[in-house]
């Protein structure tokens, strides 16, 4: 089959066996696969992006139906449209475990399917089971012009945020993010979004900080959030050091938990789509959380959408169409 593979000069097409699913695992042929600002770390091989070494192949989300179940599969058919997460995503035929998909609300085409899964188990988790979002309190995505970050802002109003604010550096992609759950939209290269946040909250500074960006603004976050306070550490995007003052955390009491998919066990994982399922399943059959796809690039193109989601100037999500 084709997929697109790590190798030791780079990442590139080429032609693998076909997956059989074992155990758990259910087949799935691919129609479209999301695109993540993660991949580009795995397609360069930087940070844990090379663990699979040579011959892995890539991509973290994708869309198509079932063809063929493993042995202790459950809950599926052959024929189902499913929308999935785990490794080996960029392929003709992906592999996953069968707690790792959603089905596709009958409306839904491909292309917004797989964009979803990822945004949607990665934010209902930061934003409401760690960070404990309550109806009226106040949010602050850091990133938000992301799928994700995009995600986290939607699901905060779903939940019932009085406030939800969203950082994004781009004038173009900040002036967007108010039609996608942001009451108020900020830059955090601003010196002044601190006071802003501050103003915004009477004082108080929010309740939850989505970051995903951290390294410089790890500070500034700190004075961002109110007493008692929860920053959820999504991503690094800015970087993955930067000074920390323990007095300012210590001072406001905030709560400081970091999230990521890699260390966590497949019942973790299979936990987490439970909750999604149980929580805003309904909301995503109505088309109530939804994200925009920037564009939709043919699979032989990958080169072309990896050098676009590169330039960082896309909205929301990159889709590759099978």
């Amino acid at each position: 089959m084709k997929a697109y593979v790590y190798g030791a000069n780079g990442a590139a097409i080429s032609d693998v066996p076909k997956p059989s699913p074992t155990g758990t695992q259910i087949l799935v042929k691919v129609h479209a696969c999301g695109m993540n600002r993660a991949d580009l770390g795995m397609i360069k091989g930087h940070v844990h992006g090379s663990a699979g070494g040579a011959g892995t192949v890539l991509g973290m989300e994708w869309a198509g139906e079932v063809v063929e179940l493993g042995p202790d599969a459950k809950g599926w058919s052959v024929g189902d449209r499913v929308m999935g997460s785990g490794g080996g995503g960029y392929a003709e035929y992906a592999v996953t475990d069968h707690g790792r998909a959603f089905p596709i609300p009958a409306p839904m085409d491909y292309e917004q399917a797989a964009s979803l899964t990822l945004a949607l188990t990665t934010m209902h988790n930061a934003v409401v089971t760690v960070g404990g979002l309550q109806p009226g309190q106040s949010l602050l995505v850091q990133g938000a012009s992301s799928g994700v970050g995009l995600m986290a802002q939607q699901i905060a109003k779903l939940k019932g945020a009085k406030l939800v604010i969203g950082s994004s550096t781009d004038p173009k992609r900040r002036a967007q993010l108010t039609s996608h759950g942001a009451d108020r939209a900020i830059d955090s290269n601003d010196a002044g979004w601190v006071d802003q946040v501050l103003k915004a909250t009477d004082g108080a500074g929010v309740d939850v900080i989505i970051d995903q960006v951290s390294g410089k603004l790890v500070n500034q976050n700190l004075a961002a959030t109110k007493v008692l306070g929860r920053i959820v550490n999504v991503g690094r995007l800015g970087g993955t050091h930067g000074d920390f003052d323990y007095d300012l955390h210590a001072a406001r009491r905030i709560s400081y938990i970091g999230v990521t998919f890699r260390t966590r066990s497949i019942q973790e994982i299979r936990d987490i789509f439970t909750a999604v399922k149980q929580d805003i399943w309904p909301a995503v059959e109505a088309g109530k959380l939804a994200l925009p796809i920037d564009r939709v690039f043919p699979f032989d193109d990958i080169a072309q959408a990896v050098d676009y989601m590169s330039a960082n100037q896309h909205f929301g999500k990159i889709v590759l169409k099978l």
